[in-house]
């Protein structure tokens, strides 16, 4: 299938860049980015940020603009900024494109997908329903917030054995996750800023969807009290969480530590391509998991797991950690459209 990235220039565009040259399902045919870009060659368009040198495929890509009607594919992934996401989207998807989102814009919104893959692939069916609604060809389906999905995650098999009744997250965010210029150096350097706009918000109101039933027209929310609190930390890439949880039901140390253990999802049972073969890996040992050591965990897709143990308030509680510009971002997209083709048969 042909797919085109919007918003390629940016550090989660790039992302998507660098995981769609060579992918088993999807041939990249264009990149687009705002007017400032548009009609450069990529290699002049985008500063390469994520480490390796830019794919030699897509160096001499001329990027196009952000508009429908001049590009040809069937899938367009957006690392759009929200208000533009906003205007966009639906002009893609009424255009018949599907969108694979990471912006926030339509990730409430009662007739779109908020998905992982591996918690809730059956709210795929609210495409029918939104299409119905809006009278499109195509339509937008979205990933989470990025520090929505590392705790999403790994809540996912405790949620399905125990029960949840409240779950608290303090969160300790990469820098990456603000984009290139997001946090000046003099503001993070030496220290921890305790406030990321409209971050906790998303973490309370997107987790309860995700983990909601759909009941053929609309999500009828899980009933469970999260609370969150960010914070942005001096480290690069990777969000790494303390989650606390009450169960709804009766539990046991070994029995949760199994339940993350054992966890595997649709995504790994169809074979994925991007799909991690583990997307929990429980560590053991007494200091991890660490961005450093387990952000690129399984291509950065697999999520961290450890200090799994008693809470003296609640019940008990963990550290996740997850790499937020792969598995918080463009790898999450991409694996939503790995599974609406595989599924679908788009």
């Amino acid at each position: 299938m042909d797919v085109a990235v919007l918003g390629a220039t940016g550090m989660v565009g790039q992302r998507f860049v660098e995981r769609l040259v060579d992918h088993p399902f999807f041939e990249l045919v264009a990149v687009a980015a705002s007017g400032r870009s548009a009609g450069k060659r990529y290699c002049e368009a985008a500063k390469w940020f994520i480490g390796e040198e830019m794919p030699a495929e897509v160096r001499d890509m001329v990027v196009k603009e952000v508009d429908p009607s001049k590009i040809k594919a069937d899938i367009v992934f957006s690392a759009l900024p929200s208000a533009v996401a906003r205007k966009v989207e639906p002009e893609f998807a009424e255009a018949g494109f599907i969108v694979a989102s990471n912006a926030s814009a339509y990730r409430m919104a009662e007739d779109v997908p908020l998905l992982i893959p591996e918690v809730n692939p059956e709210h795929l069916d609210m495409i029918e329903v939104q299409q119905d609604r809006r009278g499109w060809d195509g339509a937008i389906i979205t990933n989470p917030n990025c520090t929505t999905i590392m705790a999403v995650l790994s809540m996912k098999p405790i949620y399905d054995s125990f029960g949840i009744k409240e779950a608290f997250v303090v969160s300790m965010q990469g820098l990456s996750g603000a984009g290139y210029a997001g946090v000046p150096s003099m503001a993070i350097v030496d220290n921890v800023i305790p406030y990321i706009k409209g971050e906790e918000e998303k973490v309370e109101e997107e987790g309860l969807k995700i983990l909601g039933s759909f009941n053929g027209s609309e999500i009828e929310p899980a009933e469970i009290r999260i609370s969150a609190s960010c914070n942005r930390v001096p480290v690069l890439e990777g969000h790494t969480e303390a989650v606390f949880i009450k169960a709804a039901n009766e539990w046991g140390l070994e029995g949760v530590i199994e339940a993350l253990r054992e966890f595997k999802a649709l995504p790994q049972e169809l074979g994925l391509p991007t799909a991690p073969e583990n997307p929990v890996v429980v560590r053991e040992e007494p200091d991890r998991p660490q961005p450093r050591l387990d952000r690129y965990n399984q291509g950065g897709m697999a999520v961290a797991v450890g200090r799994i143990r008693r809470c003296p308030v609640l019940d008990f509680k963990y550290i996740v950690m997850g790499h937020n510009t792969i598995r918080g971002a463009a790898g999450a997209s991409i694996l939503n459209a790995e599974l609406l083709k595989e599924t679908r048969k788009l």
